[in-house]
């Protein structure tokens, strides 16, 4: 197999560093590591395959001796870079909400929607909270999918150091109020609709990724005082009346889901440092007509960012080798 050059912008935050843990796990084909971040942290190292690796600056000079850039530096970043670096030639996988919405790129979880490909050189990884509602969701797309509704709790690992920070200090500095023993129910700025950015984003992509332009979604983002690992209510009303056991078994025959049976149900300390995507509580909606009610749990740091953006680049990888 071909070894490919692979640089990591964002290489000293939580998700550079759970992708080079991650490429380590999975014996991605890297020839040359290029961790790139702020000018801050310029001079420090990173530690890869048992190495300590230099960490550059984040520049263009530097992103021109990758092959394959994964971009976890947050849409600034993302903004000023990839789509430069993509226009000459290298394969930019994108953790940030940037370009998701953008036409021309493909959005991707890889188990879901991997044909969306075709061969871009920047490519989307979706929001945390999305990725791991779209395995079940795609599961149930023979079904019929009429409208979804999610609800969220989600950990303060999916706002970086700094929510990990202030749930450990009990402080506020990455948030308005103190997560510490209390819950937010809004993440990220909220928009004229009275829904928050994060709500939307779990809207817009879910649409996309599902290729459902026209299903009617709504969300509520809520951020709980939990480290690792984001909960998640999918609420989906299908198209015809179904069996339990039916929506179990597609679950649980689905790639990278774990269904759960009653009365055991998942919990983010369960899915902490796992790519797995849990699902238990299965129900039939008792307020509504062909309507089926969920738990998902899932990693955020990693399935939920890290991983999927690995899996992404192990797909274009193993297309590439053929």
């Amino acid at each position: 197999m071909k070894e490919w050059k692979i640089a990591v912008v964002g290489a000293t935050g939580l998700v550079g560093q759970t992708i080079l843990s991650i490429m380590e796990e999975r014996n991605f084909p890297v020839s040359l590591l290029i961790p790139l971040a702020s000018e801050r942290s310029a001079g420090t190292n990173v530690l890869f395959r048992e190495r300590k690796i230099p960490v550059e600056p984040v520049s263009d000079e530097a992103l021109a001796k990758a092959d394959i850039a994964f971009f976890a530096a947050g849409g600034a970043v993302s903004k000023a870079y990839a789509e430069k670096a993509s226009q000459s030639g290298v394969i930019c996988i994108d953790n940030s909400s940037e370009f998701r919405m953008e036409k021309e790129v493909p959005l991707l979880v890889p188990e879901v929607n991997a044909s969306a490909w075709q061969g871009e050189d920047l490519i989307a990884n979706p929001n945390c909270s999305t990725i791991q509602c779209m395995l079940p969701l795609a599961a149930l797309k023979p079904f019929g999918i009429r409208r979804i509704a999610f609800a969220t709790y989600q950990s303060v690992s999916g706002s970086g150091l700094g929510g990990l920070q202030d749930l450990e200090a009990g402080t506020n500095k990455t948030y308005t109020l103190q997560i510490q023993n209390n819950v937010l129910p809004q993440i990220d700025v909220l928009l004229d609709n009275g829904y928050t950015k994060e709500e939307m984003k779990m809207v817009n992509e879910t649409r996309k990724i599902l290729d459902l332009p026209d299903t009617p979604i709504s969300a509520t983002a809520v951020r709980v005082p939990v480290k690792y690992g984001h909960s998640i209510v999918v609420q989906a009303e299908l198209e015809q009346p179904f069996a339990k056991e039916a929506i179990q078994d597609a679950l649980a025959s689905f790639p990278g889901i774990k269904v759960m049976q009653d009365p055991d149900y998942p919990t983010p300390r369960m899915a902490e440092g796992s790519d797995t995507v849990y699902v238990g509580r299965i129900r039939k909606d008792i307020g509504l007509d062909n309507g089926v009610t969920f738990w998902v749990v899932a990693d955020n740091v990693r399935k939920g960012a890290a991983t999927n953006a690995v899996q992404i680049g192990e797909m274009i990888v193993e297309a590439k080798d053929d």
